[in-house]
């Protein structure tokens, strides 16, 4: 806790004092990001980092391996569908990103397993992307079926991205752009995911 309290404190001095006219803009007038972010939680991959955004750039939701599930209006508790409601319909953001990873823990649970301590929660919410590895082929192994999958989950989140009826109408207006991309922990690179079989690095 004492490093985490010395991180606030220097942002309070240095970042906060620096950048004082904007987070009082950002107070008075409101948040309004351009883009929306889905991402994973896992803590080496923070959206703001990667993309050099400031406070007030990104609306940003995460959760375990950047999952997007389907339109499923039923009354029950859903996080990830309750912020892309109101990052779609109220902020109208511009663009949704679904930012994967590699060395992706969710996925790794999807395709070996979950953690013994992980079932209650871990297991079923990854079962969502099941069919990116059923549909895998069959003589892809170890990382090489893991990258697979990898970039499986965000063509499959961008996919049932589509199923809520508000974003489908808001991409065939042109109000709204789906881009999906992978980040490389170990090299730092990003890359683009296009179509069913195109990627494309970012330098």
């Amino acid at each position: 806790m004492k490093r985490l309290l010395a991180g606030y404190r220097k942002f309070r001095t240095e970042i906060w004092a620096s950048e004082r006219d904007r987070y009082e803009a950002l107070s008075r007038e409101g948040q309004q990001p351009e883009t929306m972010v889905i991402a994973c939680s896992d803590s080496r991959v923070d959206p703001a980092t990667v993309f050099g955004a400031g406070p007030g750039e990104l609306f940003t939701v995460r959760n375990i391996a950047g999952l997007v599930p389907p339109f499923s209006p039923d009354g029950g508790l859903h996080g990830t569908s309750a912020a892309l409601e109101y990052g779609v319909r109220v902020l109208k953001v511009a663009r949704i990103v679904v930012l994967g990873h590699a060395q992706c823990g969710g996925v790794r649970a999807m395709v070996q397993g979950a953690p013994r301590d992980a079932q209650d929660f871990v297991a079923p919410w990854m079962a969502l992307a099941t069919p990116v590895l059923t549909c895998a082929p069959a003589e892809l192994t170890g990382d090489d079926l893991l990258h697979h999958c990898e970039i499986g989950v965000v063509r499959l989140s961008l996919a049932n991205l589509m199923t809520f009826p508000w974003i489908a109408s808001a991409v065939a207006e042109g109000k709204l752009a789906l881009l999906g991309f992978q980040f490389s922990i170990y090299t730092g690179m990003l890359t683009q995911i296009d179509g069913d079989d195109a990627a494309n690095e970012i330098l």
